[in-house]
C-alpha cells in the first residue's frame, strides 16, 4: 500500500492505494484520505483496514447452489483453470490402472485406512491380502475400486440412486447400512483428531429434500457453469449435508470425479498429504460459503496428477 498524490484544481488530494491482479487484469483500490498532509496518517490505518477487507472480497468465489456467480467471479474462474492447465489427453486403459490404485489408496487413508500404498497395489494385481490388516480394509479397497468403475461406466450425472449405489459398491461388505441414507433420529458429526466437533450433519429428516435440492440445482446449471465448479459445489453441499451414517467423504469425493468424466474432464485424486488442505476448504465453504479453496486444490491436485501420469 502506498500514498498517493492528485492534484484537484489548487488542492492536492491524497489517497491510499494498492495493486493486485484479478482475473488476469491489475485493479487498484483507492481510499480517499482528505487534503490535510498533516492529518492523513491518523487515517491511514482505518484506510488500510478497510483495503485489506476488499482484497478479501477478491479472493472469494461466492457458492453459486445460493446465488449466481458475478462477472468477475466468472472471470477468476476461467483464469484459475487456464493457470491450473486442466487440459490433460485422454487417459488410456493404463493411465485409469494407475489413476484407480492411487485413488483407492488416497481416499481411503484419508478417512482413517491403514492399509499402503504398496499393499493397494498387490491387492489389486495380485489379490495378494497382506498380513495384519482388518478385513474391512480389503474390502473398502476392492469397494472403492468397484465404484470408480462404476462411475466410469454409468451414463447418470447424479441422483439419489448413484450415491446410494456408490456407497454400497464401497462398503457393501464392511458396513451393514451399505446404500442407505441415515434414519431418522440418526444424527452424525465429524471430528478433528483431538475429539473436536468441527461439522454436524443435516438434521436426519432434512436428508431427502436436501438431496433432491443438490440434484435439482446441478440439472438446472449443468450447461452453465463451467465442470470444476459444478463438482465442487455437488461435492461441498453433499459433505455439508453428510446423508450417510459413515463413508461420506469417499462417495463425495467419487461424485466429484463423476460429474467430471461427465463433462469430459479427468479425474482428480484428492492426496493424503494435502487432507488439511482438502479440510480447511470444506470448512470454509461450509462457514463462508467460498469455494475458491477447493477450486484451487483441485486444479493443484491436476498437476500431481500429470506427474503422477507422465504426461509433462
Amino acid at each position: 500500500m502506498h500514498i498517493e498524490k492528485r492534484l484537484v484544481g489548487r488542492k492536492t488530494k491524497y489517497y491510499l492505494a494498492h495493486a493486485l491482479r484479478v482475473s488476469g487484469k491489475v485493479k487498484k483500490i483507492r481510499i480517499y484520505l482528505g487534503a490535510d498532509i498533516k492529518a492523513i496518517m491518523k487515517k491511514r490505518p482505518s484506510a488500510e483496514q478497510i483495503i485489506r477487507e476488499r482484497i478479501k472480497a477478491y479472493e472469494v468465489i461466492s457458492d453459486p447452489f445460493r446465488h449466481s456467480l458475478n462477472t468477475i467471479e466468472t472471470e477468476e474462474i476461467k483464469t484459475l483453470e487456464a493457470k491450473g492447465d486442466i487440459k490433460i489427453k485422454h487417459l488410456s486403459e493404463d493411465d485409469w490402472q494407475t489413476f484407480v490404485k492411487s485413488f483407492v489408496y488416497n481416499t481411503n487413508a484419508i478417512e482413517g485406512s491403514s492399509v499402503t500404498f504398496t499393499e493397494v497395489k498387490e491387492i489389486l494385481e495380485s489379490k495378494v491380502w497382506p498380513l495384519g490388516r482388518e478385513r474391512w480394509e480389503i474390502s473398502e479397497t476392492y469397494g472403492v475400486k468397484d465404484a470408480i468403475q462404476l462411475i466410469r461406466n454409468t451414463r447418470m450425472h447424479l441422483s439419489l440412486e448413484l450415491m446410494k449405489d456408490l456407497h454400497k459398491a464401497c462398503f457393501r461388505n464392511s458396513k451393514p447400512f451399505a446404500g442407505n441414507f441415515r434414519e431418522n433420529g440418526q444424527e452424525v458429526a465429524v471430528v478433528d483428531g483431538q475429539g473436536r466437533i468441527i461439522h454436524k450433519g443435516a438434521p436426519s429428516h432434512m436428508i431427502i429434500k436436501l438431496i433432491k435440492d443438490m440434484v435439482s440445482w446441478y440439472n438446472k446449471n449443468k450447461k452453465k457453469y463451467p465442470p470444476i465448479v459444478l463438482a465442487v459445489v455437488v461435492h461441498n453441499q453433499f459433505e455439508t449435508i453428510h446423508p450417510f451414517a459413515d463413508g461420506n467423504g469417499r462417495v463425495g469425493r467419487l461424485l466429484l470425479n463423476n460429474i467430471l468424466i461427465r463433462h469430459n474432464k479427468p479425474p482428480v485424486n484428492i492426496e493424503l498429504e494435502n487432507r488439511h488442505n482438502y479440510y480447511d476448504a470444506l470448512r470454509n465453504y461450509q462457514e463462508t460459503g467460498n469455494i475458491r479453496p477447493m477450486i484451487e486444490l483441485i486444479l493443484m491436485e491436476y498437476r500431481n496428477l500429470k506427474k503422477l501420469l507422465h504426461l509433462f
